[in-house]
């Protein structure tokens, strides 16, 4: 099981090693930071933001020489998953937490689905997991290590005109629920759901006024949110197969 050691100035060859999909930039980016703070060292993935990763890996190497790196890939075929997933390993010579952030989201209204956007959102909400998880799951026995996925309350409760994202996001979730009952008992899986964390880039003061009302907790969520949700499952023992909602109770409401 993932055991957090204590941390000290310099190299740790003892702390558990988390790879991270999709690392280099905000929620991805924010688990980095909350698992490097915890003591875990740090393998970030990234697809083209470059210097994204190089400043963020820099960062944790100067507050702890030698506790992070990173993997480019794609991640758009079975063989680069795969390269990917070895590359991970080799950073640090283990894996023990698999966190499947990487993600793709935009709408696909009735009438407008394509053949690409299925492919695509299905691609990187569905099959990019499955294949992650089959790739490390010899290492992730080995080392008793555990996987989270990154979900959505919209797997939970469908968003309008997002039929292909959401069901790529529950599959996910049937995904998991696998996962935890496959590999079983040397590896542990749970998923995240988020709610309202981010904006989307075009969104303004207006609709973030609009998605607070729709929330118990009267506020959006953060990045934070999310990765201290994960470092919590990451290292809770005897939790697996659950979907933790992290949404300010914004599935309360009808």
């Amino acid at each position: 099981m993932v055991r957090l050691t204590s941390t000290i100035s310099g190299i740790n060859s003892n702390a558990p090693v988390v790879f991270i999909t999709g690392g280099a930039r905000r929620v991805g980016a924010e688990t980095a930071r909350v698992f490097h703070t915890a003591g875990f060292r740090v393998v970030i993935h990234y697809r083209s933001s470059e210097r994204d990763a190089n400043e963020l890996v820099s960062q944790l190497n100067h507050t702890r020489p030698n506790s992070a790196a990173c993997v480019q890939s794609p991640l758009d075929t079975r063989d680069h998953v795969q390269s990917a997933a070895l590359a991970a390993i080799e950073a640090f010579g283990q894996v023990d937490v698999l966190i499947n952030n990487a993600s793709s989201f935009f709408p696909t209204p009735w009438g407008e689905i394509t053949d690409e956007a299925i492919n695509t959102l299905m691609h990187s909400n569905l099959l990019l997991p499955m294949v992650m998880i089959q790739a490390l799951a010899p290492e992730l026995k080995r080392r008793e290590g555990a996987i989270i996925n990154l979900v959505d309350i919209h797997a939970l409760r469908p968003l309008a005109n997002h039929p292909a994202y959401g069901a790529a996001k529950a599959g996910l979730i049937s995904l998991t629920k696998s996962a935890a009952l496959d590999l079983a008992p040397q590896v542990r899986a749970n998923a995240i759901a988020p709610g309202a964390i981010l904006l989307p880039e075009h969104e303004g003061d207006e609709y973030e006024q609009e998605l607070t009302r729709s929330i118990p907790l009267a506020r959006m969520g953060s990045p934070t949110d999310i990765a201290e949700a994960a470092l919590f499952l990451a290292t809770a023992p005897y939790i697996s197969g659950q979907i933790l909602p992290v949404d300010g109770g914004r599935t309360l409401k009808q």
